[in-house]
């Protein structure tokens, strides 16, 4: 795909959007040309079950759709057919009642596969199905890749092979992959699916927050799962090995659905190495020129991998001057830049850098958040005007070379967590790198700390990694804790403020 992203969203299907719609399925279906919705079934589903259509876009293009109903599954045989389930394409067996999801349509056109765009479908629909508190999602599943090996074995043996990973369909891995077991193979199921000699594997995925209806008020929680990690220093020869090791994280914590990867400060230092024979203050320079291709392969993992990304930090240069940075790189495609504000003596002394003036929150899918690269977190004005903005979470990507600097780091962020309320994350390098100079030793214990009251643990510490040790550390944080802490807490150090004698802002 070479059209550069700018954006990725999910959103409603609507009347307006049946044109391009038909089209992308004539593209997605191009052996089965005929088989796309005519523009009074769509207007139909939208009529009957509006939350059940989403469509994905990428830079305001459809590239995907996902369409759905609710049945009441008793009605119907497990050897059902599409014709059956969907009451002969009229959607008359659409019941508000029912207890389970159908999926009707889930497709993603040709140019945008292998963006892991249909897992954000598929998660959508989970998500659906628990708002709505059905059982489970249930579909017939196509096996497009059946015809090459219809002569050789059953449907049957297919799927097992299929599940063995010995044979790859396109389809049935993929929904496979995205935790939908097969229950059994359905006969005559789509009409005219020739590549599937219209063969079909039911497939389902079962809620198991359901829960049978009751007028009971629940609170609903907004967990948010962070992924640190713990870089180990060491030499690659290229930027592609050094972004094949950042992938395998970055895969690792999408596995375990995080919501964010946070890498350390200066995690590319190892690419100094090749420059050892310059002047530490050129090879800084020299590494600055990695930086944006490296922003643009994280963009795509971001992307790829369905996670937020906190690149760490990177050297960069503007015009002449040469600045401490990085970069969120957003699941929906968004790059936003951060800057170091305060650089250390040694930054300054050994690299002629200098201290940028950028100091913003983020919005994203989890709510607000703020960075500080290392040095910063040990000056709480500036973690203090992020609070003030409303962040929950505060990522502190650091690197630092004793274990003395490490406790400077870790002890200002404890005290930032407890003084604005709020969850910080750190994450830094460990290991040595003999061969590049001003960056020969790390030391390093990556954490996730609370506030300190009865919401949280006793000494504020929620998880942390063991120290000097390459690895990740996973972390779920309750944002909604924050607002029981904000109105209920034992001390409220944010409203207990004095603002008739002190205020901090920016300039």
């Amino acid at each position: 795909m070479e059209e550069e992203i700018q954006n990725i969203e999910l959103a409603f299907l609507t009347e307006h959007d049946y044109e391009e719609l038909k089209l992308a399925m004539q593209t997605s279906y191009n052996t089965m040309p005929d088989s796309y919705w005519k523009e009074f079934q769509i207007q139909t589903l939208l009529k009957k079950f509006p939350e059940g259509q989403v469509i994905v876009k990428v830079n305001g293009a459809i590239a995907g759709c996902a369409l759905s109903i609710i049945i009441d599954y008793d009605k119907f045989e497990d050897f059902h057919t599409y014709k059956q389930i969907t009451g002969n394409y009229t959607f008359n067996t659409h019941s508000e009642n029912g207890e389970t999801l159908y999926g009707i349509e889930l497709f993603i056109k040709p140019e945008y596969r292998g963006l892991r765009l249909g897992r954000r479908l598929y998660e959508y629909r989970k998500e659906l199905c628990e708002k709505l508190n059905l059982k489970a999602i249930i579909f017939g599943g196509r096996i497009p890749n059946y015809h090459k090996y219809e002569n050789e074995m059953s449907p049957k043996e297919y799927l097992e092979k299929v599940k063995m990973k010995l044979i790859y369909d396109p389809v049935l891995s993929f929904q496979i992959s995205n935790d939908f077991h097969p229950l059994r193979v359905l006969k005559n199921y789509l009409q005219g699916d020739a590549n599937s000699k219209e063969f079909a594997i039911l497939l389902k995925w079962d809620n198991i927050y359901y829960e049978k209806p009751t007028k009971r008020i629940k609170d609903i929680k907004r967990i948010v799962r962070l992924g640190l990690v713990q870089w180990q220093m060491r030499n690659y020869k290229d930027i592609e090995e050094l972004m094949q090791q950042a992938e395998y994280f970055v895969d690792t914590l999408s596995t375990y659905k995080s919501d964010f990867a946070l890498f350390p400060e200066f995690f590319n230092a190892p690419l100094m190495a090749k420059y050892n024979d310059l002047s530490e203050a050129e090879a800084i320079r020299k590494l600055a020129e990695y930086t944006a291709p490296l922003v643009q392969e994280f963009a795509k993992l971001a992307i790829s991998y369905n996670i937020n990304i906190i690149t760490g930090s990177m050297p960069e240069m503007v015009s002449d001057t040469l600045y401490n940075v990085g970069y969120l790189c957003q699941r929906n495609g968004d790059i936003q830049q951060y800057e170091k504000i305060h650089v250390t003596p040694d930054e300054n002394k050994v690299w002629g850098m200098v201290g940028g003036k950028k100091l913003v929150s983020y919005d994203t899918d989890c709510g607000k958040i703020g960075i500080l690269i290392c040095y910063d977190v040990e000056f709480p004005e500036l973690s203090r005007l992020l609070a003030e903005d409303g962040i929950d979470i505060l990522f502190v990507p650091f690197l630092t070379d004793t274990q003395n600097g490490y406790s400077r780091v870790r002890h200002c962020a404890q005290a930032r967590a407890i003084e604005n309320e709020c969850y910080v994350a750190i994450a830094g390098s460990v290991g040595n790198l003999p061969k590049v100079h001003n960056m020969d030793i790390q030391y390093a214990q990556s954490a996730v700390f609370t506030p300190c009251d009865f919401q949280f643990p006793n000494n504020g510490v929620n998880t942390e990694a063991t120290p000097n040790a390459e690895m990740i550390l996973i972390s779920d944080v309750d944002l909604d804790l924050l607002r029981d802490l904000h109105n209920f807490g034992s001390v409220k150090n944010l409203k207990d403020r004095r603002k008739d004698i002190y205020t901090v802002k920016r300039i």
